[in-house]
């Protein structure tokens, strides 16, 4: 067996991946109306989980719905409220208007069971404490019941996620049935990358590889256009490396920490408050932690305040990776228009 190809970020697998989809693919498939070039199999390693974001200007993105969908899953909900806040496209994904079933993975892995029993990612976890070589440490979320219904909006992409306690390291492992390379990876990588950072973190073990494989690996007929700028901006090899050091979690992140950001992330969204950076640095917790949240406070400013542009105090306390980001994501909000 050949093992996946490693890469030093995900910005050099994304680049990877999509060339390879769109100049090799094996097929043309038009799922749910959805046409695609597509290839079956599609696996990659990442070396350093924390290199995990994009820094390219042909495909801004957008970093505050990275953490806050990774919160969302870390929370274990599945209603829309804040991730239909910072996304708006994801309100297609319910039926009710109120809740998400399929894509809500976080409440697959996070939320304790009906019965009582504890989480997936609990059990996981103390698995992984118990015996520390298992192989047994699996988060399904893929189930048969999915399978009930033809034609239903919202099934899981993902399978599962597989924690791997290995020499002091935690490696990760995820499996997914069908992933857009030019959109939902970029997301998916993101979350499940931090989710493995927190568990690492919740062990006292350091970071190790992550893995992910798909079944159906694919890019959409209406996106090629966007992937061929993508293509012709990172032809260069120097082009593929990321600009920004990754921030690191801290070791001794901790649920209260998780808790603490969400309860301040909804008092933000409602706009019933509004921080500066001192304000944030009086809250009880550890700078990454006090980043995110000012990355939240900033998207507030965007959607409450479109006349006025952020402020700057707020902007020079972001990680310069998620500065970079956002004022790529919102230019004509960043004081006189111009980039740093």
């Amino acid at each position: 067996m050949i093992a996946p190809v490693v890469f030093p970020s995900f910005q050099h697998a994304y680049v990877a991946v999509l060339r390879y989809v769109t100049e090799t693919y094996e097929f043309v498939n038009s799922a749910r109306g959805n046409d695609s070039q597509e290839i079956i199999g599609a696996s990659f390693r990442l070396a350093d989980p924390r290199q995990r974001a994009l820094y390219l200007t042909s495909r801004p993105v957008n970093p505050v719905y990275h953490y806050a969908e990774a919160l969302w899953y870390l929370g274990g909900m599945r209603n829309l409220d804040l991730i239909g806040h910072y996304a708006n496209r994801r309100r297609a994904d319910s039926r009710d208007g109120v809740t998400i079933e399929g894509s809500s993975y976080g409440a697959r892995i996070f939320a304790p069971r009906p019965d009582g029993a504890p989480s997936a990612f609990d059990q996981a976890l103390e698995l992984l404490r118990a015996e520390k070589d298992s192989k047994r440490a699996y988060m399904p979320i893929f189930e048969a019941r999915d399978l009930d219904e033809i034609g239903h909006p919202d099934l899981p992409c993902l399978v599962g996620l597989h924690l791997l306690a290995r020499e002091g390291y935690l490696h990760m492992v995820t499996y997914m049935r069908a992933n857009d390379a030019n959109r939902g990876m970029v997301c998916d990588v993101y979350s499940f990358t931090l989710i493995q950072e927190f568990a690492a973190a919740l062990l006292g073990l350091r970071l190790g590889s992550y893995t992910h494989h798909v079944g159906s690996m694919h890019v959409g007929l209406r996106d090629l256009e966007r992937a061929g700028r993508v293509l012709d901006e990172t032809a260069a090899s120097y082009a593929t490396v990321p600009c920004f050091a990754p921030p690191v979690m801290p070791a001794d992140s901790t649920w209260k920490h998780i808790r603490t950001v969400l309860e301040h992330e909804e008092l933000l969204r409602a706009n019933r408050v509004q921080y500066t950076p001192r304000d944030v640095a009086g809250l009880d917790l550890p700078r990454y932690w006090q980043r995110v949240l000012l990355l939240f406070e900033a998207h507030r400013q965007v959607v409450n305040c479109p006349e006025v542009p952020v402020d700057q105090r707020v902007l020079d306390a972001l990680e310069p990776g998620a500065r970079w980001q956002f004022e790529r994501r919102w230019p004509a909000r960043v004081a006189a228009g111009e980039n740093t």
